[in-house]
Parts: structure tokens; sequence; C-alpha cells
């Protein structure tokens, strides 16, 4: 990977600087250059790391082996994960590691709450049935910028959101009424929560009943029941958040709705929906559904 590294950079960085640097013998890297250059050059190979860059590229440097692996795979390429981690390596992609979520809403409140109806049985089989939904932050140079989001739990596909200045019931009421516009879901459908006072405010209660569904929140301080909310957010952070530097809410805003409308919901590679994006997953419920 050193190797590939210098040659990449041999125009820009003198190659005693670059072999320095990175801790690497000078005669082992000619010994690699004359290795390299006179083997044959693969054009399956070289399109694979074409690909791999484009990849790469287009989700931000944020597929592992794994998803990178499944991605190649839906192109045509039947590499293993080791050859993805392969032609990762020789293609010098550097993967954006996890840092650290920190949960927000406030659950120390007085107001009324609902019985946890879903229990963590993430698994669904219909789109339309259950809902989850929380709120996080977003650091901008103006202020914290808040967003509250719905997720069908079947499909993972983020159905509503909503960003605003304040973290006040109407945040989350209107990334509700988002989902019911372009879901018009049936009645009964669950809508999980944490215990947030947002979730447990009259409006958002109202705005339940007046659409005839079933409120639902976890445990207390237990994150793990609202553990798919909690990954997105985690997702979203890690993937597009923690790399910018917004200097206005706006931006924010329309950096997070090109990342929910333009790559998680039809295109990135979700490991619990056998790595299909949200949208193609509910493309194929509804041609099963027409089948059967």
């Amino acid at each position: 990977m050193k190797y590939s590294f210098i040659t990449q950079h041999k125009n820009t960085y003198p190659i005693s600087l670059q072999c320095q640097v990175l801790g690497v013998r000078r005669q082992g890297y000619y010994h690699y250059r004359r290795h390299t250059e006179n083997k044959p050059v693969d054009p399956k190979h070289q399109e694979m790391l074409r690909l791999v860059k484009q990849i790469a590229s287009e989700t931000d440097d944020t597929y592992g082996s794994r998803r990178m692996k499944k991605a190649m795979n839906i192109l045509d390429f039947p590499i293993s994960r080791s050859k993805a981690r392969k032609l990762m390596r020789e293609a010098c992609i550097q993967v954006r590691h996890r840092k650290k979520y920190k949960v927000t809403t406030n659950s120390h409140h007085k107001q009324p709450v609902f019985d946890n109806l879903v229990q963590r049985e993430f698994e669904v089989a219909e789109i339309d049935q259950v809902y989850v939904a929380d709120i996080t932050y977003i650091s901008t140079q103006e202020g914290w910028l808040y967003l509250a989001v719905v997720i069908d739990l079947c499909s993972r596909k983020v159905v509503g959101w909503s960003m605003g200045s304040r973290m006040k019931a109407q945040l989350v009421c209107d990334a509700l009424r988002m989902a019911i516009w372009q879901r018009r879901p049936k009645k009964g459908l669950i809508h999980h929560s944490d215990r947030g006072s947002q979730y447990a405010s009259k409006p958002f209660s109202c705005l339940l009943k007046a659409n005839n569904f079933k409120g639902s929140m976890s445990r207390k301080g237990d994150c793990w029941d609202n553990a798919v909310a909690e990954s997105f957010f985690g997702s979203l952070k890690q993937e597009r958040v923690y790399w910018r530097n917004y200097q206005t809410r706006y931006e924010a805003q329309q950096d997070i709705l090109s990342y929910i409308s333009m790559f998680y919901n039809p295109k990135r590679l979700h490991s619990t929906l056998e790595y299909v994006s949200p949208n193609d997953y509910e493309k194929q419920c509804t041609e099963m559904k027409k089948a059967a």
C-alpha cells in the first residue's frame, strides 16, 4: 500500500522524501517498481480498481470491505471480501472510522408516556406498520440545528423528517406529518420513540389520536429500545456530519437533505436488508406482494 502511494504521488513529492516519511527503503520501493512495471496490465483488474475508487468517491469513503464487496457483486464482479480489501488498499482508500455518538432527548418530565409495544422486535414483515422516531442535534457556526426523523421499521427508509433551531413538539409533529403525507399509512400503525418530552407532549399525542395511530415508547434511559433510530443517526453523523464544518443552519439542512434523499434512501447498502438500499427493498416487497 505504501509503495502504491509513493507511485501515485511521485510527481508531487520526491521519492526519497516519501520513503523517509513512510518508513520504507528506497531499494525496496524500486524493486517493487521493477516488479509491477514488468507485469502485464490486466484490463479486468484495472476496471475493478476504477469501480472501487468510484464507489468510494460516491459514498464519501464510508464503505468498508464488507459493503465494498457487496457493491462490486451488484456490478457483476463476484469478488470476496478479502479481494475487496486488497483493491481498497491498492487504491489507497482510507475508510472513515466511526466516532462516539451521544443521545440527546430529555426524558426527565412528568408528562404521560406510552407502553413499549415494540419490545425490541425490530423485524417487521410489511412496510407502514411500525415507525420509529428520534431527535438529534447538528452543530453549526450559527448554533444547533435539531433534526427529527421518522423511519419505517420494515424497510429502514427515512419516511419523514423535520429540521429547526428549536427542539419543540412542533419539530416531531412536522416529521410525522411529512411521513403521513408521503405514505398514507393505515389506522393502527405503531409509532415508537424514546420518552422525550416532545413525543410525550399534548400536540403530538393529539396527532397520533387523530390518525388512529398507537403510541409506543422505550423504557426510561434505555437507548437499545430505540436502536434503529439511534443507528441511523450514527450513520448520518459518521458518514456526513462529522466531516463537515457547517457555517449556517441552512447549509446543514441542505447537506442532510441530500444525504437522506440522494444517498441513504436510494443508494446506501443496508446490512439488515441483505445489502440493498431502503428504496430497493421496498420495491422488492411490492413485487413480492403482487406476485403472491
